[in-house]
């Protein structure tokens, strides 16, 4: 009995402790030897590969590693699904698809013309008025036919150089300056062309502005049959504004009105500034292609680069006899077997009265002066019957003189005792004119938008079948 009383704890007891102490312990320490859980991965950072390999790639064991809790395994299904947004990232946008059909659009309403192309055509180009029309501003129609009756001069101040071109869906409007010929006297055997001055004539704060109307393209007016065919949505599109293309000359339209009435409220609708010069002249059409033919036929109709054959025909008769003599490199010669030279005579015809042509207001505020030399078939009635240019000196100083000689009264070259007719060369001196020169104090005359003494009409003397300046 006092044995079995020393020991401690019974040994069932001790049994029982010992097994407590064991699942207590065994859990801990595999806890401790438990990596620490990895924060939820992020699907943008993560690379897929790692994230969708199977668990049972990297085997194992209890101690090593155990299965990795519910917790972890969360993230998988959202790496599994970032690789699905990349195709709707590289999908088209819609907007080249747009910009693409714009473009060809365009290029179906070709025709239509740019102002880059007007300017290639006529900035910097010393070109020429063909109507040798004065003053600072002219309008043309769509035809290039004059607008009004402005006064035409001499084709040696129709010299033209534009400079800036604007373009609207009416009228094409051209800024530029006016230039004069000035003839430095180049022999018959020499080159005209390069013996001339081309002196601008056109104030510094001033500009010379030319108008063209434009051919209006409209759109032709809808069958109403087919419109009640049609589906309500292109009956409403049918009555919207047209959409200009570029700068050609399309019209704001209603599919439902004439051509007329279309051009009528495209004119109202425009500024002021923008519409044409003559309404209604206008002739309208549906192709782009018809409208810029016009509008170039209009320019070639106004314009010359250089003085060609049609400007040479346009000229009175006396500039005329003056280039069929540069063309054969001569002087030029009456050809009437009547006709006699001043050598052949016994006495030479001569002026009675005064010859002073009058200058005019380009000259004289260009500072043009000099002598020109003409020559003239005196009749044995003493009426000059031709006049031609031999020297000119330009400037509308020539058609001054030619005036003059017309309405001088000459004395007739005698052979024989008789009176003939007799060539007769005239030199004729132009001066610059001011106050102190002039002997008299006249007051300053009021400037005009086309100066007046070359653009008077003098009428023709009796019997003198030479052409008159125009």
């Amino acid at each position: 009995m006092n044995e079995r009383a020393r020991l401690p704890l019974p040994l069932w007891l001790v049994c029982r402790l010992l097994m407590l102490s064991v699942f207590a312990v065994v859990p801990v320490a595999l806890q401790a030897q438990q990596p620490a859980p990895s924060p939820a991965p992020d699907p943008a950072q993560q690379p897929a590969p790692a994230a969708s390999a199977p668990a049972e790639a990297t085997p194992a064991t209890d101690a090593q590693q155990p299965a990795p809790p519910a917790a972890e395994a969360a993230p998988a299904p959202a790496t599994a699904q970032a690789p699905a947004a990349a195709p709707e990232a590289a999908q088209p946008q819609p907007a080249p698809a747009t910009k693409a059909k714009g473009i060809v659009a365009d290029k179906e309403e070709a025709g239509g013309i740019t102002e880059d192309e007007l300017k290639q055509m006529l900035v910097g180009k010393e070109l020429y008025l063909r109507g040798a029309y004065l003053g600072d501003t002219l309008n043309f129609n769509e035809h290039g036919q004059p607008i009004g009756h402005p006064n035409a001069g001499s084709w040696t101040l129709s010299g033209v150089q534009i400079e800036k071109i604007r373009i609207t869906k009416h009228k094409v409007e051209l800024d530029g300056a006016r230039y004069g010929l000035h003839f430095l006297g180049a022999l018959p055997n020499e080159d005209a062309s390069k013996a001339v001055d081309r002196v601008k004539i056109t104030p510094k704060k001033k500009v010379l502005r030319i108008t063209i109307d434009r051919e209006q393209v409209v759109k032709p007016k809808k069958d109403k049959e087919k419109d009640k065919k049609g589906d309500k949505a292109a009956k409403e599109k049918s009555g919207k504004r047209v959409v200009e293309m570029g700068t050609q000359a399309s019209v704001e339209d209603d599919a439902d009105k004439t051509p007329e009435e279309q051009v009528k409220a495209s004119i109202e609708k425009a500024p002021e500034g923008d519409r044409p010069a003559d309404a209604k002249s206008l002739t309208t059409t549906t192709s782009p292609a018809h409208a810029t033919a016009v509008l170039r036929e209009a320019l070639a109709h106004i314009f010359s680069d250089g003085v060609d054959d049609q400007v040479r025909a346009s000229m009175p008769q006396f500039w005329k006899l003056y280039f069929q003599a540069q063309a054969a490199g001569v002087d030029y010669r009456p050809t009437g077997a009547n006709i006699l030279r001043s050598s052949a005579v016994e006495k030479q015809a001569r002026v009675v009265t005064s010859l002073a042509p009058e200058s005019n207001d380009f000259a004289q505020a260009s500072g043009i002066a000099g002598r020109a030399l003409y020559r003239a078939v005196i009749g044995a009635d003493g009426r000059p019957t031709e006049v031609a240019v031999v020297r000119p000196i330009g400037f509308g100083l020539d058609e001054n003189a030619v005036t003059a000689i017309g309405k001088a009264t000459f004395e007739p070259g005698l052979k024989g005792g008789q009176p003939v007719a007799e060539v007769l060369d005239l030199a004729v001196m132009f001066r610059i004119y001011s106050k102190r020169t002039s002997g008299t104090a006249e007051p300053e005359r009021k400037k005009e938008e086309a100066p007046g003494p070359y653009t008077v009409q003098h009428p023709p003397t009796a019997n003198s079948p030479y052409e008159q300046p125009k």
